[in-house]
């Protein structure tokens, strides 16, 4: 019985002897844990205040703030009482939506009668219109070339189509011409375009503006030529813009 009793012992004894694998420590041969997925976010891209107002940072001018939210500048320089659109100053806070159309009847609240309280509906009241409904703007390419670079926002905020000195530039859609000019940096001479549905387009790099503020233009006319203005070589830089966002115009342009 002694004898049993001490193999027992020395068998315990062993048993403990073997090293266990420390928490977390990965056994030989098995496989690598898959690392957790790393979000890498964009550069949050600047976008008005919840009030509708923006404040001018280095390096903006009124046209660039215009585009960026998708505005006229005649109109952000009316709201903000702008006589010359080329003086901003930083830190300035300039409205960027057109201001709010408060409601009559909050204005005379508590009007009507004696008591306060608010005058009757008339009985006969006309139901609201259906609200129209607005066909999607047709695009067709602005230039023949091919895309030498893609649409990356927020660092791109449209394509590069390649080109010849001269080559022409079409409008991609009808519209009214809202800017011509070289007031947006780095996108040299250009033509900003506003469609139907809220779309805007702009054309960049240009050599030639053969168009005019507030004229009226169709789709294929021809508005400029390619030139290297503000770019390291001929190319047009094309944006497509639904209201403030800047959209991929891959999205909207014909595949042939």
């Amino acid at each position: 019985m002694r004898v049993v009793l001490s193999i027992v012992a020395l068998l315990a004894a062993a048993a403990c002897a073997v090293r266990q694998p420390a928490p977390g420590e990965r056994k030989a041969g098995a496989r690598p844990a898959t690392p957790p997925a790393v979000s890498h976010a964009a550069r949050p891209v600047i976008q008005p205040s919840s009030d509708g107002y923006y404040t001018v940072k280095k390096g903006d001018t009124l046209y660039s703030i215009a585009l960026e939210h998708g505005a006229d500048y005649r109109e952000v320089a009316q709201w903000n009482g702008l006589t010359d659109p080329t003086k901003i100053d930083v830190g300035q806070r300039l409205r960027v939506r057109p201001p709010e159309q408060r409601a009559s009847a909050a204005a005379v609240k508590g009007a009507g009668t004696p008591e306060g309280r608010p005058l009757e509906t008339p009985q006969a009241v006309k139901p609201p219109e259906a609200p129209k409904v607005v066909e999607s703007v047709q695009f067709v390419w602005p230039a023949k070339g091919k895309v030498i670079a893609g649409f990356a926002e927020p660092r791109s905020k449209g394509i590069d189509i390649d080109g010849k000195l001269g080559d022409p530039v079409v409008a991609a859609a009808a519209g009214r011409v809202t800017y011509i000019g070289s007031g947006i940096p780095g996108l040299g001479k250009l033509v900003v375009i506003k469609h139907d549905a809220g779309f805007i387009t702009v054309y960049a790099h240009n050599r030639e503006i053969l168009v005019k503020e507030q004229q009226a233009v169709t789709r294929g006319q021809k508005i400029a030529e390619i030139g290297a203005t503000d770019s390291d070589r001929p190319k047009l830089h094309f944006q497509i813009r639904k209201g403030s966002s800047a959209v991929d115009p891959m999205r909207y342009l014909p595949s042939s």
